[in-house]
């Protein structure tokens, strides 16, 4: 779970911001907080808002690049690839900051960097208990040391293995985190105890999935269809739920010259697949929403099309649709089932940038509330940022859920929580947004100021 989440000087984030997912003070709702984990509770959902630009979008992105550069790391010697804030010559000269409050494994975790383009100029991990912060590693270049890794000394006794993270440790790149060192060396293998650090790397590469509006999510779960029945039905029945007009799906085989693509990228595909170094055993392909699920088995492969079914007035045959031939609304439903289905598994973050994209106002409503009532016992977060504004009421989210983002004259980013506000809990506050009390929408200029548009009464 994500506690907190806290950025400095990135994009259009100048000073530093935190987005909290720690409840407030209402009591309403109680089942959207999880159970307290060594004192700390946090919210399964959470919806920003705010006009375009606002830094809605700029939020997540700082969250996956966080992700991306512990899990990938950067390339020896290359600068660190992101954008500080660039509207203040101040902020060009001034490092950046990221940092990670999670709940994993138990254990309730601080995680966080400051870099700039040339280097990671801290980085550190500590343990959040109820009685003190426990440090689990901790690195600065301003020191002499620059490493402080005894807390790790005192769980790995054998001095092979405590030499063995020395050397990592000082053979870390400037420019690359820790974390990803430890991650890439395959250290786990050669010392005692690192159970923090995997864990936290477990975090960002298992529960914390980022997901943009032209992404598609874990598509990958649909070529499990054909071998769990379970799945099969679930999938079928919140597609008759969300009232898309499908009756059921199915992976129909086809030949793999069938795909409609170049045939470099064929050979591509079967060089990746068959290659005996692959860890691969199947590879997606998604060209015009049509997806494609190809396979290796005993160094053949196989290729399967997802498909949908549709009764035909008169008959009991099926017809089978290619999902190309489904709305775009429908295709966004068949993308988010594998991820409805992963949130109620538990122990997933999904952060969602404008889900509501093609889906009707109703249906992202319901997809919401959906989650919400359905994960009594279950932990896991949906973050979304959104322009729909049919969200934002008390019936379905408390004030603690609702944020908005707000840029000033400067060009600065800031974010805020409607738990801000003296708001009742019976208030509609739709109308209240709209009107600009929260300050989250855009500022539009005097029409009549327009000089350069054709003028309608001559």
């Amino acid at each position: 779970m994500l506690i907190r989440f806290t950025l400095e000087n990135f994009l259009s984030f100048k000073d530093r911001t935190v987005f909290s997912m720690i409840p407030g003070k209402g009591t309403l709702k109680q089942n959207h907080k999880t159970k307290s984990l060594k004192g700390i509770s946090t919210l399964k959902t959470a919806v920003i808002f705010g006009a375009n630009a606002s830094g809605k979008s700029n939020l997540i992105k700082a969250i996956e690049f966080g992700k991306a550069l512990v899990l990938r790391g950067n390339k020896s010697e290359q600068p660190i690839k992101f954008q500080s804030f660039r509207l203040n010559t101040n902020s060009l000269s001034t490092n950046s900051k990221l940092e990670y409050e999670i709940q994993h494994k138990g254990k309730n975790y601080a995680y966080g960097f400051v870099f700039n383009s040339k280097e990671i100029v801290e980085e550190w991990l500590f343990e959040i208990t109820n009685k003190a912060d426990i440090k689990i590693f901790e690195r600065n270049i301003k020191n002499k040391i620059q490493f402080d890794i005894d807390p790790l000394y005192k769980k790995n006794k054998k001095e092979e293995h405590r030499q063995f993270l020395k050397f990592i440790a000082k053979g870390t790149p400037n420019n690359q985190l820790f974390l990803t060192e430890i991650r890439t060396r395959k250290v786990k293998d050669n010392v005692t105890d690192i159970n923090d650090l995997l864990n936290v790397i477990d975090w960002f590469q298992n529960t914390l999935k980022v997901i943009f509006p032209d992404d598609k999510y874990n598509e990958g779960i649909k070529s499990e269809l054909k071998d769990d029945s379970k799945l099969q039905i679930t999938f079928e029945e919140l597609l008759k739920y969300f009232d898309t007009g499908i009756n059921g799906i199915c992976l129909e085989k086809i030949d793999f010259d069938s795909i409609d693509i170049p045939s470099r990228l064929i050979e591509k595909i079967k060089d990746d697949l068959l290659s005996s170094k692959s860890e691969n055993v199947r590879t997606l392909l998604s060209i015009n929403n049509t997806t494609y699920f190809i396979s290796k088995s005993n160094n053949d492969l196989t290729v399967h099309k997802f498909m949908t079914q549709h009764k035909v007035v008169g008959q009991t045959k099926v017809e089978l649709f290619d999902t190309s031939d489904e709305s775009d609304g429908t295709n966004r439903i068949i993308d988010f089932i594998p991820l409805i289905i992963d949130l109620l598994q538990g122990d997933n973050v999904f952060i969602i940038d404008e889900m509501e994209r093609s889906l009707h106002p109703n249906l992202i409503y319901d997809l919401l509330d959906l989650f919400l009532d359905k994960s009594d016992n279950i932990n896991s977060q949906l973050i979304l940022a959104s322009h729909e504004s049919s969200l934002l009421t008390q019936k379905l989210l408390r004030k603690d859920e609702i944020w908005f983002a707000v840029k000033d004259n400067d060009g600065v980013s800031h974010m805020h929580s409607l738990e801000e506000y003296n708001i009742r809990f019976d208030k509609e506050i739709r109308k209240d947004y709209l009107l600009g009390r929260f300050k989250a929408i855009p500022r539009l200029g005097n029409r009549n100021s327009l000089t350069v548009l054709p003028n309608q009464s001559n």
